[in-house]
């Protein structure tokens, strides 16, 4: 029988006993641990576990059970099934719209191997592009972050999401919703990490003579712009070229190197192993 995945995320109030009550529960169900990622952040504790199984699981009783640990330990707990079919998107986005056309636009000729179900946005400006494309629109403009993610919270969970995609979200988001999703938030930033970091990268790069401009696109992680890197971009810059023709290259860039990155992790050929993404030989 081909081996089966099933990613588990705890994320809770640290305690002792968490990580071997939650590792004794997967022995028990005759499952083998094939990652176990963990961190503490102020008290807040967050666990990844990839869990293979090479038999049959009732994943209804698994789902339940591991349920009942959660709230006999006072932990959030979501398990995420790997399976054949198609995966459901929320495409998050603040107001600048190339990002989000360029996704649409591949779905539109059905390049892309999954169901953008839901934009979520933190206002109301790219609303008609999503009343356009069909696609159920929310808006989460609370300033509050924490009552923010709890409603996003809400939202993936009616939506049933697989997968976030930043198409230039401009919020910061928590470790306690990166590690619910791990690996399954994807964002990009311009001008080659780490030299740029923050919101001016551009103005940055042109202000310092900058020869090449690129874009990195990458996994999520509790570390602002730091994850692992999927895939990377570049152009060459001219004496003659100025901010807004850099600014003009680099979104083209910023919305094609985070479609390919969407397209690559929907082809279920990415593992990320010691903070390194690879590919998967199939």
């Amino acid at each position: 029988m081909k081996k089966r995945l099933v990613g588990i995320t705890v994320v809770g109030k640290d305690k002792e006993g968490i990580v071997a009550n939650f590792t004794n529960f997967v022995f028990e169900k005759n499952g083998n641990l094939e990652q176990v990622n963990q961190n503490v952040i102020k008290g807040l504790f967050g666990m990844y576990l990839e869990v293979s199984f090479t038999s049959k699981i009732n994943t209804e009783k698994f789902d339940s059970d591991i349920q009942k640990l959660a709230k006999k330990l006072k932990m959030q707990v979501n398990t995420h099934h790997e399976t054949n079919s198609q995966k459901n998107i929320a495409v998050f986005v603040t107001k600048e719209p190339h990002c989000l056309n360029t996704i649409l636009k591949s779905r539109s000729k059905k390049e892309i191997k999954g169901n953008i179900s839901v934009i979520v946005g933190t206002e109301k400006t790219l609303s008609s592009i999503a009343k356009k494309a069909k696609i159920p629109f929310v808006m989460i403009n609370e300033r509050n972050q924490d009552k923010a993610e709890t409603k996003i919270l809400q939202i993936c969970k009616k939506y049933d999401i697989d997968l976030i995609v930043l198409a230039r979200y401009m919020r910061i988001l928590s470790p306690n919703f990166v590690w619910r999703y791990p690996n399954r938030i994807i964002n990009i930033h311009p001008s080659l990490l780490p030299a740029f970091p923050g919101a001016l990268a551009y103005e940055q790069a042109f202000e310092r003579g900058t020869k090449i401009i690129g874009v990195t696109s990458h996994y999520v992680t509790e570390n602002l712009d730091q994850g692992p890197i999927i895939f990377q971009d570049s152009f060459k810059v001219t004496p003659d070229d100025t901010l807004e023709s850099i600014k003009r290259e680099g979104q083209k860039l910023e919305a094609e190197t985070l479609l390919k990155a969407t397209k690559m992790h929907l082809s279920n050929k990415l593992d990320v192993r010691w903070r390194k993404v690879h590919t998967k030989n199939k």
